[in-house]
């Protein structure tokens, strides 16, 4: 919790404020039922008007008071914790974004939406709620019951019996409901989680008419998040019985005894009506207990999942400094070993190799082989276990993260377009880029002249994650946003994949033009033939280097290969013939 309200120092002049006027507001309400015996004894049953003239006006004037305080108590309470919940949320993103892949898979995708929404709404609410009514209800108990004691102290001490055991109750209800709504947030978790992979692959779920077993497994993990509900809230709303059990009491012993001493000359009627009053105010105020409980609860439960986050380390190496002379694309692998985290497996071993700036490099294997592993080394999405990667002799870890990262153009197996234009989504690799460099990637992607034939070319809207484009206009669309930022390093996991054989001959021709040392992962012979070096990994070994002649000579698995697509190419031509 320490963590989380440390956001609200920024805001302590407004929260203070809150709490300054709340108190404002309370010590008049305090004060009224003390008037109103006044105005009973004094006034009322010795016939003066004048004094229930005099102590009404005060009366009224104190009513004034407090709804002013209780105006401005509301507004500083709204303001410090609407800007504590923005302040903690904008933070919370951008520990996020600065997670490497190692980090960011230590959390759920639908968690740290849940995290980032409703845990942190929740911590709002309860800002708001402990600067208006959570500090307010203990104080309107403890004020009662003083004051209470000041009017008649016997009468009062009858309310003060029934406290201990109700603070008691209390805290062991809140401590047990804290674990209870922790786990309800979990549930919820797994509800979002389902809940987005169910509308990401929904195409897919209906082609294989699995609606009925996704409905099915929404309504198991929908029960589960019921059930726990149900079991928090059952055991916060038990505390409202025994509150009022406990009030109404003590209440009935001050009547009783009230009368006794009324009729002893103990104690006065407006006395008896003040202590009477201040018994009901601290039930009004003890009403608002299980709901607070429950916000306070959830609080607690929302605090420790969003300090996860927080106290997560980022995972990056940082190093450098942003300045230094540009990249110019020289990469170097010297002995790099890989493990993903919590992982005995080693997905690269001993991999030796080097690329010249403006070289290109092609990386073949069977699925698992380590290539997108070993790419993803290169812009430090992961780091490597062993071994040092060098960029234009320089230590990759040594490197300024962000000015590594501006030097790389990344386009991965998983596409990914945004909501936007056509425009939008290209430049958003580089965000100054104009309208003739966009179309200038564009067109060195092979894209340029299917947008041009769109009704509205480039500011043509993409439907969600790009659902109006066929597979390969959007790997022309990645690979132009790619292009775009001009950078020293490109990187292309799988990306042309789905391009026919003309098209890709187009962009590697086009790609020549571009200076820029190019890491292309593939499985295509002919998309390796021109390569400068080609990679050959097997399970996590680099088993071959060379060109496309050097490799024909020594590898007899990248012999087999070529042969195979080869042997391939002709039977395809055959059948066309």
């Amino acid at each position: 919790m320490a963590l989380i309200f440390s956001f609200l120092k920024k805001y302590k002049v407004a929260a203070i404020a809150a709490l300054v006027m709340m108190l404002i507001e309370l010590t008049v309400e305090l004060s009224q039922p003390l008037i109103i015996s006044k105005i009973i004894d004094l006034g009322i049953r010795e016939k003066d008007t004048s004094v229930v003239w005099l102590w009404g006006s005060v009366l009224i004037g104190s009513a004034v008071v407090a709804f002013t305080a209780g105006v401005l108590s509301s507004f500083f309470a709204a303001h410090a914790s609407q800007s504590f919940a923005f302040d903690l949320r904008d933070k919370l993103y951008e520990k996020v974004q600065s997670f490497t892949y190692e980090v960011f898979n230590r959390f759920a995708t639908s968690s740290l939406i849940t995290r980032l929404t409703g845990d942190v709404s929740q911590l709002q609410d309860t800002i708001f709620m402990s600067l208006r009514f959570m500090t307010r209800v203990p104080l309107v108990v403890v004020g009662s019951v003083i004051m209470a004691l000041v009017v008649h102290v016997k009468l009062g001490l009858l309310l003060t019996v029934a406290l201990p055991l109700l603070i008691f109750f209390l805290y062991w209800v809140m401590k047990k409901a804290s674990l209870l709504f922790r786990t309800v947030q979990q549930r919820l978790d797994g509800v979002n989680g389902v809940i987005q992979e169910n509308l990401t692959g929904i195409r897919l779920i209906r082609v294989f008419v699995r609606m009925g077993y996704e409905i099915e497994r929404f309504t198991v993990f929908s029960g589960n998040l019921m059930r726990s509900t149900v079991s928090a809230l059952r055991l916060t709303e038990t505390t409202m019985p025994f509150v009022m059990l406990i009030v109404n009491a003590a209440i009935l012993a001050i009547l009783w005894f009230g009368r006794i001493a009324i009729s002893n000359g103990e104690a006065t009627l407006g006395q008896t009506v003040a202590v009477i009053n201040y018994s009901l105010r601290t039930i009004g105020a003890l009403s608002a207990i299980s709901g607070l409980v429950v916000t306070f609860s959830r609080a607690r439960a929302s605090s420790q999942r969003v300090s996860e986050v927080m106290e997560a380390g980022a995972g990056v190496r940082e190093g450098g400094t942003l300045q230094g002379e540009p990249i110019q694309g020289h990469v170097k692998f010297e002995g790099v070993c890989f493990k993903y985290p919590n992982s005995d497996i080693s997905v690269l071993e001993d991999i030796h190799f080097e690329v010249a700036a403006g070289e290109r490099v092609a990386i073949m294997g069977a699925t698992g082989s380590g290539k997108s592993s070993l790419v993803s080394l290169i812009p430090r999405l992961y780091e490597e276990t062993e071994g040092i990667i060098w960029i234009d002799g320089e230590k990759s870890a040594d490197i300024d993260i962000s000015r590594l990262r501006r030097s790389i153009g990344y386009v991965p197996q998983e596409l990914q377009l945004f909501s936007g234009s056509i425009r939008d989504n290209i430049a958003w690799g580089n965000e100054h880029a104009t309208l003739e460099q966009i179309q200038q990637a564009a067109g060195a992607a092979q894209i340029h002249e299917t947008v041009k034939g769109l009704p509205d070319g480039y500011d043509t809207m993409l439907g969600q994650r790009g659902v109006n484009l066929s597979g390969g206009q959007k790997q022309r669309l990645t690979i132009a946003r790619a292009l775009v930022r001009k950078p020293a390093m490109l990187i292309l996991d799988d990306s042309t994949s789905a391009l026919d054989a003309v098209t890709e001959g187009l962009l590697l021709e086009a790609l020549k033009d571009i200076s820029c040392t190019t890491f292309l992962i593939t499985q295509k012979i002919s998309s390796t033939a021109s390569a400068d070096l080609i990679l050959l990994l097997d399970e996590g070994r680099l088993i071959g280097k060379g060109s496309h002649k050097e490799l024909m000579a020594s590898s007899e698995l990248y012999r087999k290969i070529y042969e195979s697509q080869v042997e391939e190419a002709k039977q395809h031509v055959q059948s066309i013939n």
